[in-house]
Protein backbone atom coordinates (compact mmCIF):
# COMPACT_ATOMS: atom_id res chain seq x y z
CA UNK A 1 0.00 0.00 0.00
CA UNK A 2 1.24 3.29 -1.33
CA UNK A 3 1.98 6.37 1.75
CA UNK A 4 0.07 9.00 1.59
CA UNK A 5 3.20 10.72 0.48
CA UNK A 6 3.73 8.74 -2.61
CA UNK A 7 -0.45 9.60 -3.31
CA UNK A 8 0.82 12.63 -3.30
CA UNK A 9 3.13 12.63 -5.42
CA UNK A 10 1.39 10.79 -8.19
CA UNK A 11 -1.52 13.37 -8.00
CA UNK A 12 0.52 15.89 -8.41
CA UNK A 13 2.20 14.03 -11.14
CA UNK A 14 -1.02 13.50 -13.16
CA UNK A 15 -1.87 17.20 -12.65
CA UNK A 16 0.69 18.73 -13.83
CA UNK A 17 0.84 16.24 -16.78
CA UNK A 18 -2.63 17.22 -17.13
CA UNK A 19 -1.89 20.98 -17.24
CA UNK A 20 0.99 20.68 -19.06
CA UNK A 21 -0.75 19.04 -22.17
CA UNK A 22 -3.80 21.22 -22.02
CA UNK A 23 -1.28 24.24 -22.25
CA UNK A 24 -0.60 23.09 -26.28
CA UNK A 25 -4.10 24.18 -26.94
CA UNK A 26 -3.18 27.96 -26.12
CA UNK A 27 0.12 27.78 -27.88
CA UNK A 28 -1.87 26.67 -30.56
CA UNK A 29 -4.04 29.31 -30.54
CA UNK A 30 -1.55 31.89 -30.48
CA UNK A 31 0.02 30.31 -33.89
CA UNK A 32 -3.73 30.19 -35.16
CA UNK A 33 -3.95 34.18 -34.61
CA UNK A 34 -0.57 34.77 -35.35
CA UNK A 35 -1.09 33.94 -38.56
CA UNK A 36 -4.55 35.55 -39.06
CA UNK A 37 -2.83 38.74 -38.09
CA UNK A 38 -0.45 38.42 -40.69
CA UNK A 39 -3.20 37.68 -43.06
CA UNK A 40 -5.21 40.53 -41.94
CA UNK A 41 -2.17 42.89 -41.79
CA UNK A 42 -0.53 41.99 -45.42
CA UNK A 43 -3.17 40.21 -47.28
CA UNK A 44 -5.96 42.93 -46.26
CA UNK A 45 -4.07 45.76 -45.31
CA UNK A 46 -6.09 45.87 -42.31
CA UNK A 47 -4.10 44.70 -39.10
CA UNK A 48 -5.92 44.01 -35.45
CA UNK A 49 -5.34 45.91 -32.58
CA UNK A 50 -6.01 42.74 -30.56
CA UNK A 51 -3.78 39.92 -32.37
CA UNK A 52 -0.17 40.55 -30.68
CA UNK A 53 -1.46 41.16 -27.21
CA UNK A 54 -3.84 37.72 -27.42
CA UNK A 55 -0.95 36.04 -28.10
CA UNK A 56 1.45 36.85 -26.13
CA UNK A 57 -1.29 36.32 -23.08
CA UNK A 58 -2.01 33.05 -24.56
CA UNK A 59 1.71 32.00 -24.97
CA UNK A 60 2.74 33.58 -21.73
CA UNK A 61 0.00 31.81 -19.55
CA UNK A 62 1.02 28.19 -21.02
CA UNK A 63 4.48 28.75 -20.20
CA UNK A 64 3.65 29.83 -16.49
CA UNK A 65 1.23 27.07 -16.20
CA UNK A 66 2.99 24.37 -17.61
CA UNK A 67 5.95 24.79 -15.45
CA UNK A 68 4.77 21.88 -13.09
CA UNK A 69 4.72 19.73 -16.07
CA UNK A 70 8.50 20.35 -17.44
CA UNK A 71 9.59 19.86 -13.43
CA UNK A 72 7.50 16.61 -13.48
CA UNK A 73 9.39 15.72 -16.70
CA UNK A 74 12.96 17.02 -15.20
CA UNK A 75 13.03 19.06 -18.57
CA UNK A 76 14.56 22.34 -16.94
CA UNK A 77 17.88 23.14 -18.46
CA UNK A 78 20.50 21.60 -16.93
CA UNK A 79 24.29 20.90 -17.02
CA UNK A 80 24.46 17.60 -16.88
CA UNK A 81 28.51 17.86 -17.86
CA UNK A 82 28.70 17.91 -14.35
CA UNK A 83 27.00 14.61 -13.70
CA UNK A 84 29.66 12.36 -16.00
CA UNK A 85 32.12 14.54 -13.85
CA UNK A 86 30.86 13.92 -9.94
CA UNK A 87 29.67 10.55 -10.80
CA UNK A 88 25.71 9.42 -10.02
CA UNK A 89 26.11 9.53 -6.08
CA UNK A 90 26.95 12.76 -6.52
CA UNK A 91 24.71 14.15 -9.10
CA UNK A 92 21.94 12.34 -6.87
CA UNK A 93 22.63 15.06 -4.27
CA UNK A 94 23.33 18.08 -6.52
CA UNK A 95 19.27 17.68 -8.10
CA UNK A 96 18.45 17.34 -4.37
CA UNK A 97 20.35 20.17 -3.70
CA UNK A 98 18.77 21.94 -7.24
CA UNK A 99 14.91 20.89 -5.90
CA UNK A 100 15.45 22.70 -2.68
CA UNK A 101 16.94 25.65 -3.69
CA UNK A 102 14.56 25.98 -6.20
CA UNK A 103 11.62 25.27 -3.70
CA UNK A 104 13.13 28.19 -1.59
CA UNK A 105 13.40 30.63 -4.34
CA UNK A 106 10.08 30.13 -5.68
CA UNK A 107 8.53 30.65 -2.34
CA UNK A 108 10.07 33.92 -1.86
CA UNK A 109 9.13 35.11 -5.37
CA UNK A 110 5.65 33.57 -4.47
CA UNK A 111 5.36 35.40 -1.06
CA UNK A 112 6.71 39.03 -2.76
CA UNK A 113 4.17 38.09 -5.60
CA UNK A 114 1.23 37.59 -3.20
CA UNK A 115 0.13 41.26 -2.31
CA UNK A 116 0.53 42.48 -6.17
CA UNK A 117 -1.87 39.28 -7.27
CA UNK A 118 -4.24 39.94 -4.38
CA UNK A 119 -4.92 44.05 -5.53
CA UNK A 120 -5.16 43.06 -9.05
CA UNK A 121 -8.14 41.05 -7.84
CA UNK A 122 -9.93 43.73 -6.17
CA UNK A 123 -9.40 45.76 -8.86
CA UNK A 124 -8.55 45.25 -12.21
CA UNK A 125 -5.54 46.55 -14.32
CA UNK A 126 -5.71 47.15 -17.81
CA UNK A 127 -2.67 47.17 -20.49
CA UNK A 128 -3.74 50.79 -21.84
CA UNK A 129 -2.94 49.72 -25.65
CA UNK A 130 -5.69 50.08 -28.47
CA UNK A 131 -6.76 46.88 -26.92
CA UNK A 132 -6.74 47.65 -23.33
CA UNK A 133 -6.99 44.13 -21.93
CA UNK A 134 -7.04 42.91 -18.32
CA UNK A 135 -3.29 41.36 -19.01
CA UNK A 136 -1.38 42.74 -16.26
CA UNK A 137 -4.55 41.05 -13.89
CA UNK A 138 -4.09 37.83 -15.60
CA UNK A 139 -0.34 38.21 -15.64
CA UNK A 140 -0.18 38.68 -12.10
CA UNK A 141 -2.28 36.27 -10.80
CA UNK A 142 -1.07 33.43 -13.37
CA UNK A 143 2.14 33.96 -12.03
CA UNK A 144 1.40 33.05 -8.51
CA UNK A 145 -0.78 30.40 -9.47
CA UNK A 146 2.39 29.05 -11.63
CA UNK A 147 4.38 29.04 -8.18
CA UNK A 148 2.72 27.12 -6.56
CA UNK A 149 2.02 24.65 -8.99
CA UNK A 150 6.01 24.89 -9.28
CA UNK A 151 5.97 24.05 -5.53
CA UNK A 152 3.73 21.25 -5.51
CA UNK A 153 5.42 20.05 -8.14
CA UNK A 154 8.76 20.24 -6.54
CA UNK A 155 7.83 18.89 -3.36
CA UNK A 156 6.31 15.83 -5.33
CA UNK A 157 9.76 15.56 -7.09
CA UNK A 158 11.67 15.31 -3.10
CA UNK A 159 9.10 12.79 -2.67
CA UNK A 160 10.57 10.80 -4.96
CA UNK A 161 13.97 11.47 -4.42
CA UNK A 162 13.64 10.84 -0.83
CA UNK A 163 11.53 7.48 -1.45
CA UNK A 164 13.92 6.63 -4.17
CA UNK A 165 11.27 5.92 -7.00
CA UNK A 166 12.52 9.65 -9.35
CA UNK A 167 12.56 7.13 -12.19
CA UNK A 168 9.31 5.43 -11.42
CA UNK A 169 6.64 7.90 -13.13
CA UNK A 170 5.56 6.66 -16.40
CA UNK A 171 6.10 8.42 -19.68
CA UNK A 172 8.52 11.23 -18.07
CA UNK A 173 12.04 10.86 -16.67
Amino acid sequence: MKSLLARYADVMDSVSVFIGRGCSVLFFACVIISALEVVMRYGFDRPTVWSTELAMTLCASAWVLSVGFVTERHRHISITMLELVVGPRIWRLFRLLQMVVAFCAVLVLTMALWGPAAKVLARTEYSGTAFNSIQPTIFKVLIVVGCLLYMAQLAANIIRWVQHTEGDVTGGH
